[in-house]
């Protein structure tokens, strides 16, 4: 589901995916395959890792990459859910062959 709302999505992005929405910050977004599938990409994430799980890995490795490199968006970037999701956006039929817990092919030290 699909929610427009500029309050909800943080200031410098574009969307946020909350299971099981997916909020954007303008509706002109809907539009934007790529961004969707990017999102679509993290849902698929969430619910393979069981929702919570996912959003305690998510912050636990976004606090150690935020200490190993010093800087917000690099870290955030390297978070392994970002990563993936980041590498395979374009690819919009990416979801259809996606092994379970690819995720897991994107963590590294």
């Amino acid at each position: 589901m699909i929610l427009i709302s500029k309050y909800i999505v943080p200031k410098g992005y574009l969307g946020i995916t909350i299971f099981p929405f997916m909020v954007l910050k303008t509706k002109t977004l809907k539009a934007n395959k790529v961004l969707i599938n990017h999102e679509k990409i993290h849902l698929k994430q969430q619910l393979e890792w069981l929702i919570l799980p996912f959003y305690i890995i998510y912050t636990l490795e976004f606090l150690f990459r935020l200490i190993q490199f010093r800087n917000w968006d690099v870290a955030y970037r390297n978070i392994s859910f970002e990563r993936e999701a980041y590498t395979n956006e374009k690819d919009l039929d990416y979801l259809k062959s996606r092994p379970k817990f690819n995720t897991l092919n994107y963590f590294r030290k």
